[in-house]
C-alpha cells in the first residue's frame, strides 16, 4: 500500500516558516578574452567575457578566424581569386586614362607676391618718417661744444632742424 503522505502536497510536507531559496550566483571567473584575464562576476551563468568591450573584441576575432578558415577552403580560394583580378583589371583601366589637360597656364608666384607677406602694412609705416637729410658737417659737429665767444645760436646756423638718429 502507499505511504500515508501525499507526495503532491508541497505546503504540507515542508516545514512552516522557511523561506525560499534564491538561485545561487555564479562565482567570479577570469575574462576568456586572450590578455584580458580580469576576474568578474558574471551576471549571467553563460556569461563569457567582463565588459562589452571585451566581448566586441571576441566577436571581431572570431569573425576574423572564420574568414581565415574560409579562405582555405576551394570556394574562399576561388572568390578570392575573383577579387584579386577584378582589382587587378581596376587598377590597370585607372593606368591607361590619360591626364586631363588644364586649359590655364600654371600659376606663378612674382616675386612681389611671395615678399608681400614678409613687408610690413601700409599703416605702420606710416608712423616711420624719414629723417631729414643731414649735412657732414652736422655729422662732424653735432656733439662738439660751441667754442669761446659764440652762442647757442652758432650751431644752429650749421644746419636747421637736423637731428641725429641714434642706434642703440
Amino acid at each position: 500500500m502507499g505511504s500515508a503522505e501525499s507526495a503532491t502536497r508541497r505546503h504540507e510536507n515542508q516545514a512552516a516558516g522557511q523561506r525560499k531559496r534564491r538561485p545561487r550566483r555564479p562565482r567570479r571567473r577570469p575574462c576568456l578574452l586572450k590578455g584580458c584575464g580580469q576576474r568578474f562576476h558574471p551576471r549571467q551563468a553563460t556569461q563569457r567575457y567582463c565588459s562589452p568591450r571585451c566581448r566586441q573584441e571576441a566577436r571581431k576575432w572570431s569573425r576574423w578566424k572564420a574568414q581565415q578558415k574560409y579562405r582555405t577552403t576551394v570556394g574562399g580560394k576561388e572568390k578570392r581569386n575573383g577579387q584579386s583580378q577584378r582589382y587587378r583589371q581596376r587598377v590597370k583601366h585607372r593606368k591607361a586614362a590619360e591626364p586631363e589637360v588644364i586649359s590655364e597656364g600654371a600659376r606663378v608666384i612674382t616675386p612681389e607676391e611671395f615678399f608681400r607677406a614678409h613687408v610690413r602694412p601700409a599703416g605702420l609705416l606710416r608712423a616711420i618718417r624719414a629723417p631729414a637729410a643731414k649735412s657732414f658737417a652736422a655729422l662732424l659737429f653735432a656733439r662738439m661744444p660751441a667754442g669761446a665767444g659764440a652762442g647757442a645760436a652758432t650751431g644752429a646756423a650749421l644746419e636747421a632742424g637736423a637731428h641725429l638718429i641714434r642706434t642703440y
